[in-house]
């Protein structure tokens, strides 16, 4: 069961320790490991460089709390995949619990939880890629009676696979979308055609509303810039004319 006491347990986890290990896991590069789907095929972490990535750390024998922030991450990426695009972000859920986690008990576990995303892989690996995944991202882990003890931490990596962001507890959608919207924004800066030109206004103008609790378009804020540089051109040619009017005439 994931915890997040900030005290030491009887499991040794402390919550304090935890989350500076998490914290300082901010801006680290993750290694090219490589895991395992739960079809059995396996999957480097390089393969999916080139967009963010949401990854999860589990342990498929957790009878509540991993099952929980599952089901939750799921309904926040929905959110995600409609506001910024489908194709935009993956996601990866990764078995800590190597003796147990194999791919038939990953597969197990997504069909429980009834994800059906695509580009959400579900993944195991060795001992020492757990090791080395979970150094890599901050993510402490230790046994105790319930299962395992540790922080309910979704890690967001960049596109060129660097730790960019811990999000904590429950991964409600603003949590997910908003640094989400961030790294693709950054990523698009430069936008090289009309279409990529749209999709950074479409990203741009994607706003929360709270009322019906899911993203939407909202086109206000650049229609308001629109306006205001409207107005500054006619200020600035107002003056421009003005200024003519009462500069004296020059003889040809």
């Amino acid at each position: 069961m994931a915890a997040a006491s900030a005290d030491t347990g009887e499991s040794g986890f402390s919550g304090q320790l935890a989350m500076q290990r998490s914290q300082a896991a901010i801006g680290r590069e993750l290694g090219d490991y490589q895991l395992t789907r739960a079809t059995g095929e396996p999957l480097r972490l390089q393969q999916l460089q080139g967009k963010p990535l949401l990854l999860s750390l589990i342990f498929t024998s957790c009878y509540h709390t991993c099952p929980l922030i599952t089901r939750e991450l799921a309904g926040a990426v929905a959110s995600a995949r409609a506001a910024l695009g489908s194709d935009s972000f993956n996601v990866i859920t990764v078995g800590f619990d190597t003796p147990v986690d194999t791919p038939a008990m990953m597969a197990g576990f997504k069909a429980r939880e009834d994800v059906n995303l695509d580009n959400w892989y579900f993944l195991s690996a060795d001992a020492d890629t757990i090791a080395g995944l979970t150094a890599d991202t901050g993510f402490v882990y230790f046994p105790s009676p319930r299962g395992f003890d540790h922080l309910s931490q979704t890690t967001l990596i960049n596109a060129e696979g660097a730790v960019f962001d811990q999000i904590y507890g429950i991964p409600a959608p603003t949590l997910i979308v908003e640094p989400l919207k961030a790294l693709i924004l950054e990523q698009r800066r430069y936008p090289t055609n009309l279409a990529e030109i749209l999709q950074t206004v479409r990203l741009f103008c994607t706003v929360y509303d709270p009322t019906a609790g899911r993203y939407r378009l909202d086109y206000s804020l650049i229609v308001a810039i629109f306006v205001g540089v409207m107005s500054l051109g006619g200020v600035a040619a107002f003056i421009v004319r003005a200024w003519k009017e009462s500069s004296p005439s020059r003889a040809g």
